[in-house]
């Protein structure tokens, strides 16, 4: 179970330890729920996003991962910002956050969607020796929007995930939908040809 400092820690330490408190003036959200964690993740696609990952005067650092650059072909970007790592093969991608070793097949359209990403690549001779048949990312031919594809997620060829307000709140072994938005869970897998909204 989580904890939320700003109603459990802060509270419960006020009359048992010294609670002071600090004016900060820069960028700050409460990223509580599914639908402020999207928010803040996609608003870094905005044109002058409210969190600047490129101010020169409060520099953001990231672990070195030492991956090789992104290749993209015959991709229509829009409003995205793509890790390290990426082979992106999609159509469009458009209002998306693309994570560090992302794969994206053929003729796939990412659209308003946080994907983490992998945490390690899959060589051919892995793929060949476990018979993989869905390899990590998204596959070809698929559509996605207002999605957050966790870490590790396996999407077959012809999947549609369409998130949005019309679908109901519900849970699945291997997503849920809260608030509109579909969620893959780690390491997800979601077969050939699936509707998912």
């Amino acid at each position: 179970d989580l904890v939320d400092f700003g109603k459990e820690i802060i509270p419960q330490a006020i009359g048992k330890l010294k609670v002071v408190s600090f004016p900060f003036e820069g960028y700050w959200t409460d990223i509580g729920n599914i639908d402020a964690f999207f928010e803040a993740n996609i608003g870094l696609t905005d044109d002058i996003p409210r969190f600047n990952l490129f101010d020169t005067t409060k520099t953001i650092y990231t672990r070195a991962r030492m991956l090789p650059t992104s290749k993209i072909s015959g991709t229509l970007l829009n409003k995205s910002v793509i890790a390290d790592g990426c082979i992106v093969h999609a159509s469009k991608i458009e209002r998306s956050v693309i994570g560090v070793r992302s794969r994206i097949g053929k003729d796939s359209v990412i659209k308003n969607t946080y994907m983490m990403g992998s945490d390690y690549y899959e060589s051919l001779e892995d793929i060949e020796r476990n018979h993989i048949d869905i390899l990590m990312g998204v596959g070809e031919r698929c559509q996605v929007e207002n999605a957050i594809i966790d870490k590790n997620c396996r999407v077959g060829d012809d999947v549609k995930i369409l998130g949005g307000t019309h679908l109901a709140d519900t849970e699945t072994e291997s997503y849920v939908i809260k608030e509109g938005i579909v969620v893959l869970k780690k390491g997800a897998i979601i077969p050939k040809g699936t509707l998912i909204g």
